[in-house]
């Protein structure tokens, strides 16, 4: 490791905390582990959820100050395509100011943020500006799905005035940012069945219908050719998109950026607008037969729609089930199944307190730029789950960057943030205990 990067971060990055994949279980607990030593100065504990185990701490020592809980996640993606990384994913790399590894930037950098900023306050001033709970959990890459009844379980222990969360991104690494909203999230696998078993194709083609020309219908029917949902009743409870002139955003540079040869989304809105504050229904796998000569008797899909304020995942579903039943070939079955995990969408007001608090540590730190109030496309499902289970609002403070590879090969974190992320998140308990 070079020396720009301590040891201890690249021990915690070293760590396989892959919390999809079962054979990762010790990992995982290894993970929550190290966070709960970094801790030792607040009690830090690992605890048991039900699931992968969270780490909890608190430093309670300010009284009549408010108390903040502090939120992350210590579990990573899986790797994916080895050979799409320059250097192996578990073994940390420093390359020109960035530290390279899966989970990098998506949590643990932000995380260590976090922590270093409380272990240094009390190293220098033997206390904290405020109280400081802390909850760092294992499970939000797989939609944090024992967040929730932990929540309900420990909202005495977790009681607080605000949550502040490393989770998230920043817009882009040339404008400070926070994050007032993000999209929720819906999965369902959509399924057609035909023949009792897989025909030959050449004894029975042409009088069968096949489950993949069926699927690829269906899964056609769900957008109009301009790229807007058509299925009934799927914008009908979504918020108005709001005024984003305030963001600068080059359509030509974005479409550059992702490679793509042109831009497609749905008619009478701008590119952020459709990025930031419209749904989307993705079609993001689909599956069926082989390369061989069959008709498979069943074909598949996986389609995940981002939910904007307002809408009900439930809803959305029902309206999605209700266009399957309503379009599909009489010679085969079809139907949708609801995944696990879904999440409304999330926002926090731009004049919440916690807001301006944030706006203004990030212009002591950045004092040349003015930060941008931004939204963000991805889920972010324990903000929702706060907000449920405690009544409680979260403040996205993270000093990840969108195009930092999240959940993709060559994950990396830029080193100078740690610093800067420390010396805001500093002056964010500062302006929060005033």
């Amino acid at each position: 490791m070079a020396a720009t990067a301590s040891s201890d971060l690249a021990e915690l990055l070293a760590i396989p905390s892959i919390s999809s994949e079962p054979q990762h279980a010790p990992d995982m607990r290894r993970a929550a582990e190290w966070i709960a030593r970094r801790l030792d100065f607040a009690g830090g504990r690992v605890v048991e959820t039900g699931g992968h185990p969270a780490v909890l701490a608190e430093r309670l020592g300010a009284p009549g100050a408010p108390t903040i809980l502090v939120y992350g996640h210590y579990d990573v993606q899986p790797a994916g395509d080895l050979t799409a990384w320059t250097t192996p994913p578990f073994e940390p790399t420093v390359r020109d100011g960035r530290i390279y590894a899966r989970g990098a930037t998506d949590d643990k950098c932000p995380v260590y943020v976090a922590l270093e900023t409380a272990r240094r306050l009390v190293e220098r001033d033997g206390t904290l500006p405020l109280n400081v709970r802390f909850l760092i959990e294992g499970e939000e890459e797989i939609g944090s799905p024992s967040l929730g009844p932990f929540l309900a379980a420990n909202r005495d222990a977790l009681a607080c005035d605000v949550v502040v969360s490393a989770d998230g991104a920043m817009w882009r690494p040339s404008e400070p940012s926070i994050a007032v909203a993000a999209k929720g999230l819906l999965g369902l696998e959509l399924v057609v069945d035909g023949p009792a078993s897989d025909l030959h194709s050449g004894r029975h083609g042409g009088a069968v219908l096949n489950p993949n020309h069926a699927l690829a219908a269906i899964v056609a029917s769900l957008h109009d050719t301009d790229g807007r949902v058509a299925v009934p009743g799927f914008y009908d409870d979504v918020a108005p998109a709001g005024d984003l002139s305030h963001v600068p955003f080059d359509e030509g540079a974005y479409r550059a950026e992702v490679g793509a040869p042109g831009l497609h989304g749905e008619p009478g809105f701008s590119t952020l607008e459709r990025l930031w504050a419209r749904p989307t229904l993705e079609v993001n796998e689909l599956r069926g037969g082989g390369a061989f000569t069959v008709i498979p008797s069943r074909a598949s899909a996986h389609i995940t729609c981002r939910l904007v304020p307002e809408q009900d995942p439930q809803r959305v579903f029902d309206a999605i089930a209700a266009h399957v039943a309503t379009v599909t070939p009489g010679a085969v079955r079809a139907g949708v199944e609801l995944q696990p995990g879904s999440v409304p969408a999330y926002s926090i007001r731009e004049d919440d307190p916690a807001v301006q608090a944030g706006v203004a540590a990030l212009r002591g730190v950045y004092p040349a730029t003015e930060p941008l109030l931004v939204r963000i496309g991805g889920t972010l499902p324990a903000a929702t789950l706060f907000e449920r289970e405690l009544g409680i609002k979260t403040l996205l403070f993270s000093f990840s960057i969108a195009d930092e590879q999240l959940h993709a090969p060559n994950e990396f974190f830029r080193l100078e943030r740690i610093e800067e992320g420390i010396a805001a998140w500093t002056m964010l308990w500062e302006l929060l205990a005033r």
